[in-house]
């Protein structure tokens, strides 16, 4: 007969249950607990959090697979979760991906892409796509994006990640829209990405495709740093714009590039200075109406952007502060 949990030495459970991490069970929580031994009890308190982590990460899944699951038990197998990344920055593509599973594919880990570090990132992309029975991968260049604008050219990247699908989907879950030009079933969902399992495949392929792209464009384009920040407006690559202009594969139809080469108006920087100074509730009450009275002497652009940074700064203040 197979010998008991309780008649295990405690290297032989440390070695098959810690470092060979075999499957932990309540029934094997339950003998542990009552083992008299003291590095039993030991054992049994880190495989109970090891228990409870699993446990909940099952539960997380099975909430992220739900919508997939009632699809694939009505007899739908090709279900598209499709998402795009790169809508931000300042610089290069926006990339999508569309991503099929077989039936019942569960994978350990799967979240948000904005949520994992790029290790994780990097780990899930290779299990997704090694379980995957379909990759699409659509693409906006920078030229679609100056000519259409970021949002269609979003949603243009997404139909092309779907139309890259070695079959056409049965059905299309989407993150926060739907997909012109796709005419199969869609549902979208409110930040899918973080509550659809399918979605959020796609949004660490999408992701990581686009960083490998990135790292790919920092070669052809050196001093702007797009392998670190992959095109996202932080502060050294707001500098690098500063000190270099604008590269070949920059927005030019988002404002920012232009304020940054200092072509708005004298009066945007002035009151644009001001407001970086202001930290309570009188200054930025006096800069709002600065801002009002010489709001004829400003553009459109430039009006919309001050105003909404005034907003933001109020919200760092505090709405006591009002």
């Amino acid at each position: 007969m197979p010998r008991g949990v309780d008649e295990f030495s405690i290297d032989e459970i440390r070695q098959r249950y810690v470092e060979g991490k075999e499957t932990i069970s309540a029934q094997l929580l339950s003998r542990l607990q009552r083992d008299p031994r003291q590095g039993v009890r030991h054992l049994y308190t880190a495989l109970k959090k090891r228990f409870e982590r699993e446990r909940d990460e099952r539960l997380r899944l099975a909430s992220m697979r739900h919508f997939e699951l009632v699809l694939w038990r009505s007899g739908v197998r090709d279900i598209a979760g499709v998402d795009e990344v790169g809508i931000g920055p300042l610089a290069g593509p926006v990339v999508a991906a569309a991503v099929v599973f077989p039936p019942q594919t569960d994978i350990a880990g799967v979240d948000d892409s904005k949520r994992l570090d790029a290790a994780t990132r990097a780990r899930l992309a290779l299990e997704i796509r090694a379980k995957a029975s379909g990759i699409g991968i659509g693409m906006a260049s920078v030229e679609e994006i100056d000519r259409i604008n970021i949002y269609h050219a979003g949603l243009l990247a997404m139909r092309r990640a779907v139309e890259a699908l070695p079959r056409p989907p049965q059905h299309v879950l989407v993150d926060a829209r739907t997909v012109p030009g796709v005419e199969v079933p869609q549902n979208m969902f409110n930040k899918g990405d973080g509550i659809n399992f399918t979605i959020a495949a796609a949004s660490i392929v999408a992701k990581t495709e686009r960083d490998a792209m990135m790292e790919a464009l920092d070669r052809e384009h050196p001093g702007y740093g797009f392998a670190a920040h992959k095109g996202y407006g932080t502060p050294e690559h707001r500098q690098a714009l500063l000190r270099l202009g604008p590269s070949a594969i920059h927005r030019m139809s988002f404002p920012v590039i232009h304020e940054l080469r200092g072509e708005y108006s004298a009066l945007f920087y002035v009151l644009k200075n001001q407001l970086d100074a202001a930290r309570s509730r009188t200054a930025l009450d006096e800069l709002e109406a600065a801002l009002k009275a010489q709001a004829a002497e400003l553009a459109e652009r430039e009006c919309k952007k001050l105003r909404l940074l005034v907003a933001r700064r109020w919200k760092m203040v505090g709405p006591a502060a009002r």
